[in-house]
């Protein structure tokens, strides 16, 4: 019978790679308080040292076949250890980053999400009723509020006088205003100042 205690690291790591279980469980006798004590010294949590430990030699057993160790086996063991928990951090950083971000949109993205629909939906609204304007108050009303021109420019370019333009805008008002009703005339007037 093969006494495991004796058997250099390369050995072991050489046994391990041909699925010997007893070199597994040598090796992890040898390592585990050191690769703990490494673990909890990167993560000050036990439970995470310990799940360290138990995740790396549990990826080390069912990669034994294809792993290359080398000639020293201590520091591949260090290695494992050092990248799973670098990997746990990115990973934790990750699902803070995604869980918060899922948070800050649950608090705020709906309601501005909804806060928009209805604005475009007001807008489509009063579009709408615009649109439905005879021809000279509904070019008179787009003049005056989506170009901003001033009631003597309108008069101009539509070749009437600016008491006519005055009559029209005044008209186009107050239709929309019984049109739309007296709350979404005066976000009409706030979008079309």
């Amino acid at each position: 019978m093969i006494d495991y205690s004796v058997i250099t690291d390369q050995e072991l790591a050489k046994m391990l790679a041909l699925g010997d279980q007893t070199a597994f469980a040598e090796i992890y006798s040898r390592y585990k308080f050191i690769l703990y004590n490494h673990a909890w010294n990167k993560t000050r949590d036990k439970q995470e040292a310990q799940d360290t430990l138990q995740e790396v030699f549990a990826m080390i057993w069912s990669k034994r076949a294809t792993i290359t160790i080398g000639n020293n086996l201590s520091g591949y063991l260090y290695t494992c250890v050092r990248n799973h928990i670098l990997n746990v951090i990115v990973r934790k950083n990750t699902h803070n980053k995604y869980t918060s971000s899922i948070l800050e949109f649950a608090e705020t993205g709906p309601v501005l999400t909804d806060h928009l629909v209805r604005e475009n939906q007001l807008k489509a609204l009063i579009e709408r009723e615009i649109a439905a304007l005879s021809p000279r108050m509904r070019q008179v009303f787009e003049l005056s509020r989506k170009q901003h021109l001033s009631h003597k420019q309108i008069a101009e370019i539509m070749g009437t006088s600016e008491e006519t333009v005055k009559k029209q805008m005044s008209r186009a008002l107050k239709s929309l205003r019984l049109k739309l009703g007296l709350p979404v005339f005066l976000l009409m007037l706030l979008f079309y100042r």
